[in-house]
């Protein structure tokens, strides 16, 4: 398997200044070049400290639309929810004025809500400019939870479709997620680790191909897209 550009730093700190400025400079490009920037990001306490440096960075936020990699089932003002992380660390300050699309809405579950979702996504650029994708220690990435059932978890890493919902068996409430087909289609992909924990899962996920076991691998695996792996202990 031929590895993704792998890049690691001697703190959490230093590796969120070095990934806020290479995704602002992204960004600016897109918008100067296209005229508006996409950015996907995902939840989780990793992300925080890179969300509050990004927020300040000097670019044209107004044309700079966001979304999330994936959503918990949940309340958006819920402690569990991603879109209340983003609102509060990532859409302030400068970025305040992004033009933020959510992926929860008024259906009770993810499955009957995949719709509402897609199409209040339309707007956004055929090709996700910049996306940040984060791993958990089961080899999971966006909601591609290696313990879904197999029929969602298949749908999700083979449909042409934009959006799946799944529901893991080993993490709580239902997820709406973007699939594989249309993340692989971003311009770049960041895989944002911290931890010697997440160290080993990677160097675990390089080991073979099988991407129902380790969904992750269904990003560093592939040869469409550039990945650049961000690590720090």
């Amino acid at each position: 398997m031929k590895e993704a550009v792998f890049k690691s730093f001697d703190d959490a700190g230093q590796l969120a200044e070095k990934l806020a400025d290479k995704v602002a400079t992204l960004l600016q490009e897109a918008i100067d070049s296209r005229g508006k920037a996409s950015l996907v990001v995902s939840g989780g306490s990793t992300p925080v400290q890179l969300f509050k440096l990004l927020n300040r960075k000097n670019i044209d936020w107004s044309d700079v639309y966001i979304t999330l990699a994936d959503e918990r089932w949940v309340d958006v003002d819920s402690d569990a929810s991603n879109e209340a992380l983003v609102k509060a660390h990532l859409l302030q300050n400068k970025a305040a004025s992004a033009k933020f699309t959510g992926l929860k809405n008024m259906f009770s579950t993810a499955a009957e809500g995949v719709q509402m979702a897609n199409d209040r996504l339309q707007h956004f650029p055929d090709r996700f400019d910049v996306v940040i994708l984060g791993m958990g220690n089961d080899g999971h990435t966006c909601s591609w939870f290696p313990c879904a059932e197999k029929a969602e978890l298949e749908h999700a890493l083979t449909t042409s479709d934009d959006i799946a919902a799944v529901t893991p068996t080993s993490a709580p409430h239902e997820r709406i997620t973007f699939t594989q087909s249309r993340i692989l289609s971003s311009r770049q992909i960041f895989l944002h680790l911290v931890g010697e924990s997440k160290l080993t899962v990677y160097r675990q996920a390089l080991e073979n191909n099988d991407i129902y076991t380790m969904p992750i691998r269904a990003v560093l695996s592939q040869h469409k897209t550039p990945v650049d792996v961000y690590w720090s202990a």
